[in-house]
């Protein structure tokens, strides 16, 4: 994927927490916890070792939703009261003095702890994943929803066989009367919210970076055959990253653990990035939709955000645009200098739209958008390297990260260094790029211009054919034949196809570059017959979207041949979302004629795929093809009313929005009715609210 668009925001507020507690240091946490994946709850026991820096009568931590069995400080029980939301010890602390502070509790965490597949009788995928993005922890573990309180955390997790364990930190081995307790160790402080932990069923491939650090890379048992692809490129991100930024990797080793249904693309848990399964794939898939961005994205941030922390959500370009920005720069070493360039164009496009149509957002905008945050911080970081030199940008990055490791920072003392070391006068790039609101696009676009020859020959395009009188296909012709750049040849066909002759369409077919290709087949709404032989060869290219968009337009515009081009794709499943086998399923039970005797168990696959052991992905295209052609069994209608709670708000909402559709239809919605009795638990009170019973 060339540009990954992340959905997560940052909208954390600086707390009070901050500045009643600005005399309490918080310095070690010593933590066990017990999963209960059927009860969906955890039990736990933490001890904190905290210092006082001058008298306080009362030191408190976040904890959502939680019930103490013990409170003792220093051993001692001690007055303590629970509000729902945190925990406050109360006593007269003595400044200069250390305490230790035990809590023992449980808890059935409303969000951040996630027990995915439990109710499957098999088990086999089960999971239990945390996503703690921001000011979460305090969920499943007493601790801080500030940022600026950092901890040195070890923690161990109790579970059944024969499940494992991946969490911050090192693995170690511990005596224990349980059969699996995993232990681990953290050597640095960190903020809490980059607390995180993976119960599941993993294997794990070791490999070790140039400089020593050892990197995990887990995957389910069945994908096996997807860790090269997957994983392509990690130890060469690693090693660029730490050349690049100049500061060696700054913990004990690191970890990527791919889950089920995760909330975004990726989190950069201290140690231990989480991300989502769906960019586990094989070769083809690789072409359509990697994990390259989102591993670079993720590993940079061990650097910027864990090691160096924002302050509050008024510096949160210090986390994204950094991260965006090295993953670009990683993508430029791998791929090379077009697709950097390429990209940037891109995402100068996507900013520049939403200055003009929306509303543009400044980087210092503690509510900007992800696309502010990420996009135009990567630009932002782009143009200051441009401004004071690559040399003095690496070297004022390097002391900025020097100076404030394991603290915490805002924008001034990142500008400061840059400063410094280039004796730059900072004033305008602070007003045009960190507090101005609009996208400077003619600056940026002329930056490009002068730095990436197959853009500046595709603006040259751009303005010749809006200026000469001569033919835009002779135009287009000639640009062509000298263009060697597959981004150059992609832009054209993608913004010029329809000013194309199919002899030169079929030229361009000829050229077998799989973007090239897969731009046509995308581009090219009604299909001519003087190019189904063209669209037929797409059926072959080892590109998963290609595949499935030119099935689906083969099928529509030649009929005849329908039967042969279900018979050339049956056996291909395609991404992780099951793009190709879902569309194929559909396809085959409308073609008249067609496998009569299977049109059965087509539709049964196709309609169990609604099930909660899928992919969400895949769920909500199943909803959405049962909903346009077919209807729905009883099962789906059972299986959206359980989506209807999933955790994944973009699935849940799609769910609930649907439902709502549905039960405007007085037949459907007598259906519902009788089925509200086969639902249970928060599914069935769910249900029955939109029933009105």
């Amino acid at each position: 994927m060339k540009h990954l668009k992340y959905l997560f925001l940052f909208l954390i507020p600086l707390s009070l927490s901050a500045q009643i507690q600005d005399k309490v240091d918080f310095i070690h946490a010593q933590a066990e916890i017990l999963p209960l994946p059927i009860e969906k709850e955890i039990k736990g026991y933490v001890t904190y070792t905290f210092n006082v820096l001058g008298k306080v009568d009362s030191v408190f931590l976040d904890a959502k939703n939680m019930k103490f069995s013990e409170v003792e400080l220093n051993g001692k029980k001690v007055n303590y009261s629970n509000d729902g939301k945190t925990i406050t010890i109360h006593k007269k602390f003595k400044a200069g003095k250390q305490y230790k502070l035990l809590l023992s509790y449980d808890t059935k965490p409303k969000q951040t702890v996630y027990f995915v597949g439990w109710k499957d009788p098999e088990k086999s995928s089960s999971q239990i994943w945390t996503q703690g993005q921001g000011k979460y922890t305090s969920h499943w573990l007493p601790s801080f929803d500030d940022m600026t309180e950092k901890v040195e955390f070890d923690i161990c997790y109790i579970v059944e066989d024969p499940y494992e364990v991946v969490a911050n930190g090192i693995s170690q081995a511990k005596l224990s009367i349980y059969n699996n307790k995993q232990c681990f160790d953290m050597q640095h402080p960190m903020s809490s919210y980059l607390l995180a932990f993976v119960i599941g069923n993993f294997d794990k491939k070791n490999i070790t970076s140039t400089s020593g650090i050892p990197i995990e890379l887990y995957y389910e048992p069945q994908d096996s055959l997807k860790v090269e692809p997957t994983y392509r490129y990690s130890q060469q991100i690693f090693d660029f990253l730490e050349e690049e930024i100049g500061i060696p990797y700054p913990w004990q080793n690191y970890k990527q653990i791919p889950v089920k249904d995760f909330l975004y693309a990726g989190m950069e848990n201290t140690t231990a990035t989480i991300f989502a399964d769906s960019y586990v794939i094989d070769s083809i898939g690789f072409v359509d939709k990697n994990y390259v961005n989102v591993n670079a994205h993720e590993l940079a941030h061990q650097w910027f955000g864990d090691l160096v922390t924002e302050v509050s959500s008024e510096h949160h370009w210090l986390h994204e645009g950094f991260a965006t920005y090295y993953a670009y720069l990683a993508e430029k070493e791998i791929f090379g200098k077009d697709y950097y360039y390429w990209g940037l164009w891109e995402t100068a496009q996507q900013l520049d739209k939403m200055s003009r149509e929306e509303k543009g957002e400044a980087l210092t905008n503690p509510k900007a958008s992800s696309l502010t945050f990420y996009e135009k911080g990567a630009w932002a970081l782009h143009m200051l390297k441009e401004e004071v030199g690559e040399k003095a940008f690496k070297i004022g990055t390097k002391r900025y990260l020097e100076k404030y490791s394991f603290k915490n920072v805002v924008i001034e003392d990142f500008l400061k260094e840059i400063r410094m070391t280039s004796g730059t006068d900072l004033t305008n790039f602070e007003k045009e790029w960190l507090n101005g609101t609009q996208f400077p696009f003619e600056k940026a676009k002329q930056a490009l211009k002068e730095s990436n020859e197959s853009l500046s020959v595709f603006f040259d395009l751009q303005w010749e054919l809006t200026s000469s009188i001569e033919n835009n296909e002779t135009i287009i012709k000639r640009y062509w034949e000298k263009a060697k750049s597959t981004f150059l040849k992609e832009a054209i066909v993608t913004n010029y196809h329809s000013s194309l002759s199919l002899d030169f369409i079929k030229e361009i077919f000829k050229e077998n570059d799989l973007k090239v290709r897969q731009a046509l087949v995308l581009e090219i709404d009604n299909v001519p017959s003087e190019l189904k032989t063209e669209f037929e060869s797409l059926l072959k290219d080892e590109s998963y979207l290609t595949n499935e968009k030119a099935l689906y337009k083969l099928w529509v515009y030649f009929p005849e041949d329908r039967a042969k081009y279900l018979d050339e794709t049956k056996n291909i499943t395609g991404l992780p979302n099951k793009n190709i086998r879902l569309l194929w399923l559909t396809l085959a039970i409308l073609t008249k004629d067609y496998d009569d005797a299977q049109k059965q168990d087509y539709f049964n696959e196709l309609s169990n795929y609604t099930s909660p052991q899928y992919n969400f992905e895949i769920r909500q295209t199943v909803f959405q093809y049962l909903r346009d052609v077919f209807g729905y069994t009883n099962e789906n209608l059972k299986d959206l009313v359980n989506a209807c709670m999933h955790h994944s708000w973009q699935f849940k909402k799609f769910a609930r929005t649907l439902l709502d559709e549905l039960l405007k239809d007085e037949a459907l919605k007598e259906r519902f009715l009788l089925l509200s009795v086969e639902v249970d638990g928060e599914e069935q009170e769910f249900l029955n609210k939109k029933l009105n019973l």
